[in-house]
């Protein structure tokens, strides 16, 4: 573990949030991790032929499953401390489905926003802590793999009394384009509605720099994924702590372009393979995240 706040760590804490509908309290640890990379080895993975003969023919040409995700998002996908690999419980997913399918990943960086429009033309797939909801799947295939709620995060000790409760009037940080940041905006209409201040909702492309508004003052707290709400402690050398626990759940999913049915087959496939052989709970639980894990994997999957 990194002690310090150091520009390394401004990379690596990604926290990017993806929500949810759901209100059923989610089964993730919030212990923090005792290292930043605590990456599960994937070599003893084998091939399985009848599910890797159902990639698409292109795919199973180039021998390479590109994947989608906005890499600041620890413990789910953030950076190394070379700032350059990729590491984290869904790269990890990665590459334990790259095995059974036989054939290599690439993680692609982009900003969390960016990351749907480009499914199916720059990205094979996509795997950064997408939550499953209506509008989602509504355009693209998701592949349940599993489940998280949402938290906020503020400085160790709460210094400012932050009350999760009554968040009117309140700086708040979240990434762009996630569950959160539409969740914000509706509190922050229910406050006007209720004759109340409205929430300065401070909005980043990416979850670093609303980790490190929180740490700097210019927020009160972040909102994100209940994970990587928890492992903000543990990047931030106990400077962030989370307050009013788990308040939401929901599957989250491997995203698949809507028309591309053998590649939704094949994860899907992959995908239950590596849960009821146990691999996907010991990478969870390399993690710490193990409860999270989910037995199923649904392809859109509803409420």
């Amino acid at each position: 573990m990194r002690r310090l706040f150091t520009a390394g760590l401004l990379a690596a804490v990604a926290l990017t949030a993806c929500g949810s509908d759901a209100t059923t309290p989610a089964g993730t640890s919030s212990t923090a991790a005792d290292s930043t990379d605590r990456s599960y080895d994937v070599s003893g993975i084998q091939k399985v032929d009848d599910i890797a003969a159902l990639l698409p023919q292109d795919i199973q040409d180039k021998g390479k499953i590109v994947i989608g995700a906005s890499t600041d998002y620890a413990p789910a996908e953030f950076r190394a401390d070379d700032l350059t690999t990729a590491i984290g419980y869904d790269v990890d997913l990665g590459k334990a489905l790259g095995k059974v399918l036989g054939v290599e990943t690439e993680v692609s960086d982009a900003e969390f926003a960016s990351l749907l429009p480009g499914i199916g033309t720059k990205y094979d797939i996509g795997i950064s802590s997408f939550t499953i909801n209506e509008e989602r799947t509504a355009n693209y295939n998701m592949i349940s793999y599993l489940t998280a709620g949402s938290s906020y995060a503020v400085k160790s000790g709460n210094p400012e009394g932050f009350d999760p409760d009554d968040v009117c009037g309140q700086a708040i940080a979240v990434q762009t384009g996630t569950y959160q940041d539409e969740e914000l905006a509706g509190f922050s209409q229910a406050c006007v509605d209720a004759g109340k201040p409205e929430i300065e909702v401070l909005q980043y492309g990416r979850q670093s720099d609303a980790t490190t508004n929180v740490v700097g003052g210019k927020a009160v707290a972040f909102y994100a994924d209940s994970p990587i709400a928890s492992y903000s402690a543990a990047l931030t050398g106990g400077q962030l702590e989370v307050v009013g626990g788990i308040r939401d759940a929901a599957p989250q999913g491997i995203v698949v372009a809507q028309d591309n049915a053998e590649l939704t087959e094949a994860m899907q496939k992959a995908m239950q393979h590596l849960m009821d052989d146990g691999t996907w709970g010991k990478i969870l639980d390399q993690w710490g995240v193990e409860d999270a894990a989910l037995s199923t994997a649904d392809v859109n999957p509803q409420g």
